[in-house]
């Protein structure tokens, strides 16, 4: 496990590096599929230079990266890569952008790392062994009381074919007259839960490399995350709720009208 997280973070800092190399600079952009869905020089740099640090090191190893997709070598270790998440924000000059990388066996994840160079956050799970930001060990917080939480959000580009459009999911949310606010970069809204910043986040359609280090280390904080039936999480769900435990059940309610007595 050590040469494993060894890699994590020469990974993780090798691209971080990169990303602070060129932002705010000049660099190419173009647009995936879906309105402002962009990609810039600087993510398919960031993410060639994370593959090779992991297959100088261990080169039977899979891949699922988001922008070349899944390299599957049929091992049971697999990296889950996001070069640049909040990619929109780095375009932009907006230093809430970060490098995610998880490393899960078998399905399970084993750790995960998410590093924003431009603030200088690097946060850091290991299953079993809690999570840290810059070294000193974190947790979600203690807030119990639902009407003081303060919670963050994210949009997709292209919308979840749900019973109810996200926006109502949204305006209940605000009409408790709670905080949200939107960062543009899941991996660091669920840091940011992780430390105890917000007390809950939740998002459709997220994809694995958005969120594979970030649940890890939520979870590893003490946080709770679940999809929107309060089921189990696997990074392959498209619903993501993420919060501090205490306020789990208030969410969940208010996400799928669930009429449980929750906080």
């Amino acid at each position: 496990m050590t040469d494993l997280k060894k890699v994590l973070l020469e990974a993780t800092h090798e691209a971080g590096k990169i990303i602070q190399q060129y932002f705010q600079g000049s660099f190419a952009i173009d647009n995936k599929e879906g309105i402002n869905n962009l990609v810039t020089e600087v993510d398919t740099r960031a993410e060639a230079r994370i593959i090779e640090v992991i297959h100088t090191h261990f080169p039977t190893h899979s891949i699922i990266s988001e922008e070349i997709g899944a390299l599957d070598k049929g091992s049971d270790y697999r990296w889950i890569i996001d070069p640049i998440d909040g990619t929109v924000n780095f375009a932009h000059g907006i230093p809430i952008c970060c490098v995610s990388i998880g490393l899960s066996y078998e399905d399970q994840m084993l750790m995960g790392a998410v590093y924003n160079p431009m603030m200088n956050e690097l946060f850091v799970a290991e299953k079993g062994k809690g999570a840290t930001l810059n070294g000193k060990p974190i947790s979600v917080s203690k807030k119990d009381n639902f009407q003081k939480a303060c919670l963050v959000t994210g949009f997709p580009y292209k919308w979840p074919e749900t019973r109810e459009h996200p926006i109502k999911v949204f305006e209940r949310f605000i009409m408790q007259g709670l905080p949200v606010r939107r960062l543009g970069s899941a991996a660091i809204d669920l840091c940011w839960v992780a430390c105890g910043r917000f007390d809950g986040f939740w998002e459709y359609n997220l994809s694995p490399w958005d969120i594979a280090a970030g649940y890890l280390i939520v979870a590893e904080a003490g946080g709770r995350v679940t999809n929107f039936e309060g089921d189990p999480y696997s990074v392959y769900d498209k619903q993501t709720l993420a919060t501090n435990g205490l306020i789990h059940e208030r969410m969940l309610e208010l996400i799928s009208l669930r009429q449980n007595g929750g906080q």
